[in-house]
């Protein structure tokens, strides 16, 4: 199976080179078939320019631009809409996430729709991110009656499940708001545990009081499909193995 992998950058001139060559280089050891699509999200430094530059070298390299900044979550669906892969996976233009740690999991897609990673060295993370983290996930799974032990990580997809979601989040809840609306919908899938690095330059934008409201948004906007919408009977992508293992 062939893996698209979706790299969304806004201002990564710092980490994006680091980035792009760690995924072709996790290509290349795990002889995984794979594209890269960086999708520039209204980057105002070199981002674009440096994928571009690798673009015109390895074919496996695409670049989508984006006039002006439209979000993370906007931009990972841009890919999914681009990519050539029967498997998507987000990893962002930061390079804190190694793509090996995601790439060795993704046989497990012969039996499952969806591998979702959790963190085992949380400690990389500030004692606040991680309180917040607690508490976020505490709310999740309490809400919608699961229980993930994280939802925001480098998910690997079958891209064929992703096509019928009636609803496309695209700020920074699109993640979360994916993986509920498929396991409540009866998609398999396995959780495995994952080795998060630090980002070598920048900020991270996940925590801030715009992100605070995207999320908020979300999650109203979740609750009410899930629990004031009639859903009818649940009805599988044809090439996934939670149909198939329905059907036998």
């Amino acid at each position: 199976m062939k893996i698209s992998v979706l790299m969304p950058a806004l201002n990564e001139a710092k980490n994006i080179e680091a980035a792009m060559a760690n995924a072709l280089g996790a290509f290349d050891a795990t002889k995984v078939e794979g594209e890269l699509l960086v999708i520039n999200d209204g980057s105002t430094d070199d981002t674009a320019k440096l994928a571009q530059a690798l673009a015109a070298k390895d074919a496996r390299v695409r670049l989508l631009n984006h006039g002006t900044p439209q979000g993370i979550g906007a931009s990972f669906w841009d890919g999914v809409d681009h990519a050539t892969g029967d498997i998507v996976v987000m990893l962002p233009g930061d390079n804190e996430n190694d793509p090996w740690e995601i790439f060795r999991y993704h046989k497990l897609l012969e039996h499952v729709d969806v591998v979702i990673p959790f963190l085992y060295n949380k400690q990389v993370r500030s004692l606040f991110r991680n309180a917040l983290s607690f508490a976020y996930r505490f709310i999740i799974n309490t809400t919608f009656l699961v229980y993930l032990n994280y939802t925001n990580g480098t998910v690997l997809y079958r891209k064929s499940i992703l096509k019928d979601l009636p609803y496309r989040s695209t700020g920074f809840f699109f993640q979360t708001d994916m993986l509920i609306r498929l396991v409540k919908a009866g998609y398999l899938f396995a959780e495995v545990p994952y080795r998060l690095g630090l980002r070598k330059g920048g900020v991270s934008k996940a925590v801030s009081f715009p992100s605070l409201l995207q999320v908020i948004k979300g999650y109203a906007r979740l609750v009410k499909d899930q629990y004031f919408k009639n859903h009818g009977a649940a009805v599988y992508a044809k090439d996934s193995q939670t149909l198939k293992r329905r059907g036998d």
